[in-house]
């Protein structure tokens, strides 16, 4: 290998750019050496080389993520470790997040967001059959592709890293963002099932009618009271023109009590699709697709 070459992972995944850092992972676009084609990789912080019991729950999570195979869901292929640093290679989306959306267009309207959340919740309803429960459900790990397709991504994240996102609401760096979407269960650091998945759909779903969630504050401990102790604002003082059936869907997927939502996400995916039948004979609303152009992809 030359200086000028690209560091290359595991023998094969040569590291083409630098996509996006968070508190847990950096996240690169690479070149799969062996079969030839682009995926996206995420390297974990160096940190989690030093828990001794990191590697079998990374090895867990990863074999069960890599069993979900869904038009929604974005395929994990591979993990390994480099040095101190664990790595996790996925399918490689072209296009933009939620989060990404959101900040350029303001509220998504009806019919936009009535189809994200129905194709969100068709990737939960597979994931939940399995067993699996994200626990990190945000418009950050929602993604819109240049062809149209909603993926969620970072399937057991969260049970990699031992907790999730509620897990440091206190450290110092928090990200203020992520605890915008815990479920209440979780900001009182509860046992969750697929029901808390749900609820941070709910708050996915409210803000892409209203442009923001529904709990905001300067501080996660702030927000994650709120969500424990506050009730949301109705959608209908926060938004114009949201239909009250899909209205209605968000304040049931935002009940501080799990038994009080909806139980499955299949449940809720067949109501939003009367809901989008509904929509389909009212005039059109805002697209889906962001107002940024697509981001760029390197040649192999």
């Amino acid at each position: 290998m030359t200086a000028q070459s690209p560091p290359t992972l595991g023998g094969r995944y040569e590291l083409r750019r630098q996509l996006a850092r968070g508190g847990v992972a950096t996240l690169y676009v690479a070149w799969d050496r062996q079969l030839d084609r682009q995926v996206a990789l995420k390297m974990l912080h160096a940190q989690f080389a030093a828990d001794p019991t990191f590697a079998a729950r990374l090895r867990r999570e990863a074999r069960g993520a890599a069993g979900l195979s869904h038009p929604n869901i974005v395929g994990v292929y591979d993990w390994g470790r480099q040095g101190e640093r664990y790595f996790i290679v996925m399918e490689h989306v072209s296009g933009h997040s939620l989060a990404e959306i959101i900040a350029a267009r303001g509220p998504l309207g009806p019919k936009a967001a009535a189809a994200i959340s129905f194709e969100v919740a068709a990737a939960l309803a597979l994931a939940h059959r399995a067993g699996i429960v994200h626990r990190d459900v945000k418009p950050q790990n929602i993604l819109l592709s240049n062809d149209g397709h909603v993926k969620v991504t970072d399937f057991g994240i969260a049970n990699m890293i031992g907790g999730g996102p509620s897990r440091d609401l206190t450290e110092t760096g928090t990200v203020v963002g992520t605890a915008s979407y815990l479920s209440p269960e979780q900001a009182r650091g509860e046992a969750t099932d697929a029901r808390s998945d749900l609820y941070s759909l709910g708050v996915v779903l409210y803000e892409m009618l209203a442009g923001y969630p529904p709990f905001r504050s300067d501080t996660p401990v702030s927000v994650a009271y709120q969500h424990v102790q506050e009730p949301p604002v109705p959608l209908g003082e926060t938004a114009d023109g949201v239909p009250q059936a899909l209205a209605s869907i968000a304040m049931r997927l935002l009940a501080k009590d799990p038994d009080e939502r909806y139980q499955r996400a299949e449940d809720l995916r067949q109501h939003l699709q009367i809901v989008r039948e509904r929509l389909e004979q009212s005039p059109q609303d805002r697209p889906a697709a962001p107002a940024p152009a697509p981001l760029p992809t390197p040649p192999p």
